[in-house]
């Protein structure tokens, strides 16, 4: 398994049927959608995803707009443009519109595949950014950001925190947390995840209304 998720906009269901099936055969996971509204963005906000395929003819908006628009709101996604816009301005257009390859209709089936997986091998070291929810963290220089004002945080935080995002929806104990943030810390008592997490959630929700993170009692949190 490639373990990697793609995200598809396709307006033509037969099409979008076609490319789900043949990259769920090559190992890929598949969002796909045939337009662009508020479920996209909310996939894009709550997945890790590896890779955008986008169509450019679609109901009501083009697709190079909504890329630019994702683009200039930080999302660093690579993007492969499967349209049937095949003129030489389009194609130009297309890699002004942040492009990482740009294929055309009709095409083949193969040399897709084969684009797609050189993409993700190109660029899957290259994503700079994580964004879940409303909090995005900078690999570039190491900070989170709520609402584009970075958020002050310790070494420690910062490590706890990047370990929530990275396991989103997945139950840490506290036995995990401590061999994977603290490690060779010592100390390594579960009292000091309690307190860590207490203080981490008064940096990032003060008002107490958001619930990043969740307790489990008896056995963890969760980060959703």
């Amino acid at each position: 398994m490639n373990n990697k998720l793609i995200l598809i906009v396709e307006d033509e269901e037969d099409i979008l049927e076609l490319l789900e099936y043949t990259l769920q055969k090559e190992g890929y996971e598949t969002i796909g959608f045939l337009t662009v509204d508020k479920n996209v963005r909310n996939v894009l906000n709550e997945e890790h995803i590896d890779l955008i395929l986008m169509d450019r003819n679609l109901p009501g908006i083009e697709g190079t707009t909504f890329i630019n628009e994702i683009k200039q709101q930080g999302y660093s996604n690579p993007v492969i443009y499967v349209t049937a816009k095949d003129k030489d301005e389009d194609i130009i257009d297309g890699f002004d519109s942040h492009a990482d390859d740009y294929i055309t209709k009709p095409f083949n089936m193969k040399e897709l595949c084969a684009r797609i997986k050189a993409v993700i091998k190109r660029t899957s070291k290259d994503i700079d950014i994580l964004k879940v929810k409303d909090i995005v963290y900078k690999a570039s220089n190491k900070k989170f950001y709520i609402e584009e004002k970075e958020i002050d945080l310790t070494h420690l935080e910062h490590d706890l925190l990047l370990e929530f995002i990275k396991n989103k929806d997945i139950l840490m104990t506290r036995e995990h947390l401590l061999n994977s943030v603290w490690q060779d810390s010592f100390d390594k008592k579960e009292k000091t995840v309690n307190v860590a997490i207490k203080r981490l959630k008064a940096k990032i929700d003060p008002k107490g209304n958001k619930e990043y993170i969740r307790s489990i009692r008896g056995e963890g949190y969760i980060f959703c």
